[in-house]
Formats: C-alpha cells, structure tokens, sequence
C-alpha cells in the first residue's frame, strides 16, 4: 500500500462516514479509527518503499504503533498583505524543521529565502520529504511546531514575496 492509496482510503472512509476500519495485505497491517474531527491511523508490520533520504544519509527513527490524532490547521494568521505567500503541505504527515534531532532549523522567522531552499521536512510513511520555498522572500510566520502532525493543505510558512 502506497502513500497515494493511504490518502484515497482515508478520503473514502470520511466519505462514506465509516468510523472504524482494519485491513491486512501480507504482513502489513492498516487499522484506522475515526472520531470526532481527528482521525487516527494505527499501522503494523514493514512497509516497502524506497526511502527519500534529506542531506544523503537516513537516521533511524523511533516508529510508534498509533500516530496522535491530526490536530488542525492553526487559525492564528498574520494580517493579509499584498505580498505575503503562504507554504503548504503537499501532503499528511509530521512536521520537522531541522534536518536531524538537535540540529539547528532549515529556517527562522526572519531569514531571507530563496526560490528551491528547504523549508522543513514532512515524514509521511518513513519517508522523508523536503518542502521547499516557491518563492523568494523573507520568513514571516512559521505555523508548524516540530514533531507536529500535518494535514494535507495545512499551511506551514507565511513569506512575504520579495518585489
């Protein structure tokens, strides 16, 4: 099972308004459970992906049998400006901004940015995925708290474009 077939599952089941739901492929095993708002995913057993790698070497990385419920988008944004661009997740996962544990961040409120730099890194699946800037400017606001969980959409960083 995919990233992509994940996704759709999940939209599926919220659809269809299904609460609960358990699936077993060979020795991966998928149960999720809804309530309320959060939706949580409970996954088993070695998933087989090739591995995207940040800064060209994998660290090993605890994996827990329950992700925490996805908490939702933060609603504290910076006054609208003519100028300013917000960041999004491509995708559901965990938020971290800095490449190692311990290790300063890609990037701080204030720093100046450039067209293709890191931003941050989301972990969906054991894989790890660089977000980087669609814009050059300066950092303005950065919603996501490390180790955060993240919806698909949610917005991570406000830049103010430079002109």
């Amino acid at each position: 099972m995919n990233q992509k077939e994940l996704k759709e599952l999940i939209e599926f089941l919220i659809e269809k308004d299904i609460a609960e739901f358990e699936l077993e492929r060979g020795d991966v095993k998928v149960k999720i459970k809804r309530g309320g708002q959060a939706t949580v995913v409970h996954a088993h057993g070695e998933m087989s992906y090739p591995a995207y790698v940040a800064g060209g070497a994998a660290e090993p990385r605890p994996t827990s049998a329950a992700v925490p419920p996805i908490a939702p988008p933060a609603s504290s944004e910076p006054a609208p400006e003519e100028n300013l661009q917000f960041v999004k997740s491509p995708i559901v996962g965990t938020f971290y901004e800095a490449p190692s544990p311990g290790a300063p961040p890609f990037v701080k409120v204030g720093d100046t940015v450039e067209i293709g730099q890191v931003l941050c890194i989301v972990e969906a699946m054991k894989l790890l995925n660089e977000i980087e800037s669609d814009v050059a400017g300066e950092i303005v606001k950065k919603m996501g708290s490390n180790g955060q969980p993240i919806e698909y959409g949610q917005e991570l960083f406000a830049i103010r474009a430079r002109k």
